[in-house]
């Protein structure tokens, strides 16, 4: 082992670090992270913030170390602009970021909003200029509009994100004619690749990171969708070739199935991958996670990867002294390194030593036989709940068996 799958925190696997499986990486020195929850976690159906909720989400993200804050669309709504425009007021640290169409009226909102800076957002993929803005755009009309917003929003000082969406339904030849004249007459800081509809593969990503690469000479982004529920894996692999920010959602808000999930994405670029993020407060995840779960109304599932419920919570009762003394023989991280708790629950696949666990924490004494007959007495009471056992009623049934 070298060092990096093994840490006081996580363990994960040796081949992750092997050099066989890393020679064809390109990975960035550095890994920006921005954080969309504010505009396209929004676009869950039923997901509305109100301004106080925009703010308190800001300086959440704020205080746990995200890069870059991706405000909201100010066009939306006035009571939008105000929320951006606060947001930026407060300073928070990370760059805020506005989203905007080519159209230099967006850019003007931007700039009263007070962002340092806009996701230029225009179609480049065929079933979206095709079917849903035929009428609006050839590709002479689309490139010009995109130039034109581009070197408007440079000229007022902005950072400007070209995001032109859909690109992994984009024909080949056609996005690379688009980010030539777009690049080649504006001057973007950079490019997103962007999976609106989560339709790629982790190959295919690669893949076309290094098509707009030979193209762009520019930092690359990459912003994903989970409808096959790929949008993590797909991150990873535009990171392995060399993607520099990668966009994600709290809790992996979005449309449809949502966005990238930021715990996620950025736990395991830390742990899988190695990339160092200096000033994220890693032990902040679950908070965070929490408190979005209850400003958004959307539940997380039980079995979420970092957030959820399931993850650190443990039935089965083998190897149950293994996770007391040594717990990375059984989690690939450490709960309390995201801000978790572990939890024992009896039911159904409790056993001997879990019970033992269980009574030992309620100062409750009990000999090996009636140990026995209350691990029993459990996995029936879990089989006829369906269910485990909340510690109240682990410990009536105990005490119920020990006073018999």
């Amino acid at each position: 082992m070298n060092g990096k799958e093994w840490t006081e925190n996580w363990w994960v696997s040796e081949y992750n670090y092997n050099d066989d499986v890393r020679k064809d990486f390109h990975l960035p020195q550095k890994v920006e992270i921005h954080d969309a929850t504010l505009r396209d976690g929004e676009q869950t159906p039923g997901v509305v913030f109100t301004k106080d909720d925009k703010i308190r989400i800001a300086e959440l993200l704020a205080e746990i170390g995200v890069d870059r804050i991706e405000a909201g669309m100010p066009a939306v709504s006035q009571s939008d602009a105000d929320a951006i425009r606060e947001i930026a007021k407060r300073n928070l640290g990370p760059k805020i970021m506005v989203f905007c169409r080519a159209m230099k009226d967006d850019v003007d909102r931007a700039v009263d909003c007070g962002a340092n800076g806009i996701i230029l957002e225009a179609p480049s993929g065929l079933p979206k200029l095709k079917y849903q803005f035929a009428s609006k755009w050839t590709e002479e009309t689309l490139s010009e509009a995109v130039i034109n917003t581009i070197n408007y929003a440079k000229d007022k000082g902005l950072f400007v994100n070209y995001f032109p969406f859909d690109t992994t339904r984009a024909e080949l030849p056609f996005l690379k004619r688009l980010l030539t004249t777009v690049t080649s007459n504006s001057n973007p800081d950079s490019v997103t690749v962007v999976d609106t509809t989560g339709s790629v593969t982790p190959m295919g990503m690669r893949y076309l990171v290094r098509q707009v690469k030979e193209v762009v000479n520019l930092p690359i982004e990459v912003h994903t969708h989970n409808d096959f529920g790929l949008g993590t894996a797909t991150t990873f692999a535009a990171v392995e070739e060399g993607v520099q920010v990668v966009h994600s959602c709290i809790n992996g808000l979005g449309e449809r199935t949502g966005n990238t999930a930021l715990e996620e994405i950025v736990l395991g670029l830390r742990a899988l991958y190695g990339i160092e993020f200096p000033n994220f407060k890693f032990n902040q995840l679950a908070a965070l996670t929490k408190e979005v779960e209850i400003i958004s109304g959307k539940k997380l599932a039980q079995n979420k990867p970092v957030a959820g419920l399931l993850p650190f919570t443990r039935e089965i009762g083998l190897g149950m002294k293994v996770l007391e003394d040594y717990p990375l023989a059984i989690f690939p991280f450490l709960p309390d390194f995201v801000g978790q708790k572990m939890k024992i629950v009896m039911g159904k696949k409790s056993g001997k030593e879990s019970v033992a666990m269980k009574l030992e924490a309620a100062g409750i004494e009990a000999t090996k036989e009636q140990i026995q007959d209350i691990v029993k007495a459990t996995k029936q009471a879990g089989i006829a709940k369906r269910g485990w056992l909340e510690d109240d009623e682990f410990i009536e049934l105990a005490k119920k068996i020990l006073n018999d």
